[in-house]
């Protein structure tokens, strides 16, 4: 059921899910943590002590306890009622129907390189993303120069267009690690892409050879000439919920 739901909704059911938590440990049940932390210490200690009677009873007294706390929280009532509600209407439809990113490189001559010092000193280069925890990552719209990627972002959807990339002759890195929201990469032609994308829940499109619904899994995607290509970019991606979207352009 889980694999038909839109992306879009599955972010927005999750958001408002982490907020009922933290309003139910802050305002109405601030002892929940003391359980969950009690409980799992049970269990624990019974898995080290299991042989045991002692330890066999620390375990199955800690699940249950784990348990009864779940089941007596507002927030795991509320998504009870989502996936009922959801199922309804999934159920009466089938009745009815049986930012961008735009960096340019300019790649330094031979003679250049050449010339430069050996023991030259570490510069810091300018980063084209930041860390952000509420944001919809874009960029700048004039050019600047291409830096690997590599960032962590909490809620916001992520664009990064490469259309007007010059890639130098070798593997650009973008990793991308987030916990709610869409990424699109957009990629030319001539580029090699591989993919590594690890996520709880959501939609997978690459190109026009693959598109997906996802519940917990770890999905690999390269194309064919990625071992050969002069210009290549490695896509490594992480989300509890969100959509995944690679295409040509």
């Amino acid at each position: 059921m889980l694999r038909n739901m839109n992306s879009d909704y599955v972010n927005w059911i999750i958001l408002i899910g982490i907020l009922l938590l933290l309003l139910e440990i802050l305002f109405f049940n601030g002892g929940l943590i003391v359980t969950f932390l009690l409980s799992i210490g049970c269990i624990f200690l019974g898995r080290r002590w299991r042989p045991r009677f002692i330890g066999k009873s620390l375990y199955w007294i800690g699940w249950i306890w784990l348990v009864i706390t779940v089941l007596n929280m507002m927030t795991f009532r509320y998504f009870i009622c989502v996936l009922l509600i959801y199922a309804v209407v999934q159920f009466f439809q089938t009745q009815k129907e049986p930012k961008r990113i735009k960096p340019s490189v300019k790649e330094p001559s031979g003679e250049s390189e050449k010339n430069e010092p050996a023991n030259k000193p570490v510069t810091h280069q300018k980063k084209i993303f930041e860390n952000k925890f509420f944001t919809n990552q874009k960029s700048p719209d004039t050019a600047y120069e291409w830096n690997d990627i590599n960032i962590q972002v909490g809620v916001g959807n992520t664009v990064i267009d490469l259309s007007d990339t010059v890639l130098p002759n070798e593997e650009a890195i973008i990793s991308i690690r987030s916990l709610v929201g869409n990424v699109q990469i957009l990629v030319p032609y001539e580029v090699e892409v591989h993919i590594n994308h690890s996520v709880m829940i959501g939609d997978v499109s690459v190109f026009q050879d693959f598109k997906q619904k996802v519940v917990n899994e770890t999905l690999v995607y390269e194309t064919p000439q990625y071992r050969q290509g002069e210009q290549r970019v490695k896509l490594i991606t992480s989300a509890i919920s969100g959509k995944l979207e690679v295409k040509r352009i």
